[in-house]
């Protein structure tokens, strides 16, 4: 499956973003989703994962202010981000694991190319 994540942009802290991952070759009903973030000099940590059949997971500094979701037409992943704060600048990748797997990112089958997400405060 090939990912492309796009959405990304310059925000004011509070502020919202709906970021895309827009999969091809193969449905993404066949791959738990994930998103992941990266911040200059830090690792790559979770922020969501959606599973089809089970119920979507966040991380605790995310789980508030996030939505994943699906649409299987478009054969899509969201995630929705409100009340954005300037510790959520980092890039934004979202991935795909043939199972559903711990969220690492050494547990990760494919990768998008990630989109940027930039909150001024």
């Amino acid at each position: 499956v090939q990912l492309q994540a796009s959405g990304g942009g310059l925000v004011q802290a509070g502020g919202s973003l709906r970021l895309s991952c827009a999969a091809s070759g193969h449905r993404i009903d066949n791959y738990a989703i994930y998103w992941f973030r990266q911040a200059p000099r830090k690792e790559r940590e979770f922020v969501a994962r959606i599973s089809w059949g089970g119920a979507p997971r966040y991380d605790d500094s995310v789980k508030d202010r996030a939505t994943i979701s699906g649409d299987h037409a478009k054969n899509t992943v969201y995630l929705q981000m409100n009340n954005l704060n300037p510790e959520d600048t980092a890039v934004y990748y979202c991935a795909a694991a043939r199972t559903v797997v711990a969220p690492m990112a050494s547990q990760m089958d494919y990768w998008g190319q990630g989109t940027q997400v930039t909150v001024s405060s």
